[in-house]
């Protein structure tokens, strides 16, 4: 019987899978004097204090080819969720790794998926394919149900800072130091091109998550599923998670932490929030 295995970059922020084989090729963020890799030892709290006073320019750094061919080991049949190509090499890489480990294990497949998003986007997608592998679909019967399911999925962000897009040059530190004041919450959604799109700028917490559950709504959710992740800020996860549950009971939600590299590009206080249009 062929092994079906799921690996996925650290953005996903997911370290392990019950039941299904998994595996996690770990970014890195970088100063000057510290670099932080994205696995199951990082101190998440740790880093994101460190870049609350770091004020020097930072950067991330993708998985290799090694990694992601590590991460493959033996499997027969492999799905690989990448962050959005428009912010990361990780695709590029995955691609390469595919190329080389089909080349050197004949018979076996490598399907490399660009998500055009990242975090919980990206664990919706990784549970779908959990649940088509669960329930006996084979590789082949899989494959083209992966985009039409990523169609009817979204992400939508809220972001208290962009100290760390502008250290690392993805956008302007006048447009970031906009958003560091007066409580200003920049609230945003992943491009159909995989490019962060700003849609609202909010003051205050309580505006930025109506914002987000305007879009939400208006974008088609229903009695999908919801997955909230947070960057040290449990509180207005909670908010939205409830705000749901009374307008909108039949949506099943979940919290989740950000780790390393969701928690660099959020920064305390942000969410990012993935769901299903229908």
């Amino acid at each position: 019987m062929r092994t079906i295995k799921i690996v996925a970059d650290s953005s996903a922020n997911l370290l392990t899978l019950s039941q299904i084989p998994f595996a996690n090729a770990p970014l890195k963020m970088i100063t000057s004097t510290q670099e932080f890799i994205d696995d199951a030892s990082l101190d998440v709290e740790q880093m994101v204090s460190f870049f609350e006073t770091y004020k020097e320019k930072s950067k991330t750094s993708c998985p290799n080819t090694g990694d992601f061919l590590t991460a493959f080991g033996d499997a027969d049949d492999i799905f690989c969720v990448t962050i959005t190509s428009g912010l990361s090499g990780c695709y590029n890489a995955a691609c390469m790794a595919k190329q080389m480990y089909e080349t050197n294990n004949p018979g076996k497949r490598v399907r490399v998926i660009d998500t055009l998003s990242t975090g919980p986007e990206m664990e919706l997608l990784i549970e779908k394919l959990t649940e088509w592998i669960k329930s006996g679909l084979s590789y082949e019967q899989i494959l083209p149900l992966i985009e039409p399911y990523q169609e009817q999925t979204g992400l939508v962000f809220m972001l208290a800072s962009l100290k760390n897009f502008a250290a690392n040059g993805r956008v302007s530190p006048a447009v970031a130091k906009i958003a560091g004041m007066l409580g200003i919450r920049i609230v945003g959604k992943a491009s159909e091109k995989g490019t962060l799109e700003p849609l609202h700028k909010c003051r205050g917490e309580q505006k930025s998550v109506e914002a987000i559950y305007s879009h939400l709504k208006e974008n088609g959710l229903k009695q999908g599923k919801v997955r909230i992740a947070h960057c040290q800020n449990e509180t207005l996860a909670e908010t939205l998670k409830n705000i749901l549950k009374e307008r909108l009971p039949k949506v099943e939600t979940k919290i989740i932490k950000c780790r390393g590299l969701c928690s660099y590009y959020a920064e305390k206080g942000g969410l990012l929030v993935g769901f299903e249009k229908f």
